[in-house]
């Protein structure tokens, strides 16, 4: 069965993770309160981060920093980008 939450990006109910995604009260907030949607977002983010800001994940720094974003974009306040990304348009395939 399908878990709902309310998403704190999305502020609308949409389907919860299976899982919480890591220990302690941080993952359980995640658990209860971000929708799997997001959560795929953000790891996805989290990696193109890590690849352009050569991020060394050994670094108390780098993880502080992931951190710090993966808070503001699961909150859906204004986050870390990519330098010179540019988001996929929706359709991009289409020729109309």
């Amino acid at each position: 069965m399908t878990r709902i939450v309310f998403c704190r990006k999305y502020q609308a109910e949409l389907e919860g993770l299976p899982k919480v995604p890591f220990p302690g009260p941080r993952g359980e907030d995640i658990f209860d309160n971000v929708s799997l949607k997001a959560w795929q977002e953000w790891q996805k983010h989290q990696t193109m981060l890590i690849n352009e800001k050569h991020l060394n994940m050994r670094d108390a720094e780098a993880r502080q920093f992931l951190q710090g974003e993966m808070e503001k974009f699961l909150s859906g306040e204004a986050f870390e980008q990519a330098e010179g990304y540019v988001p996929p348009e929706e359709n991009s395939g289409d020729t109309k």
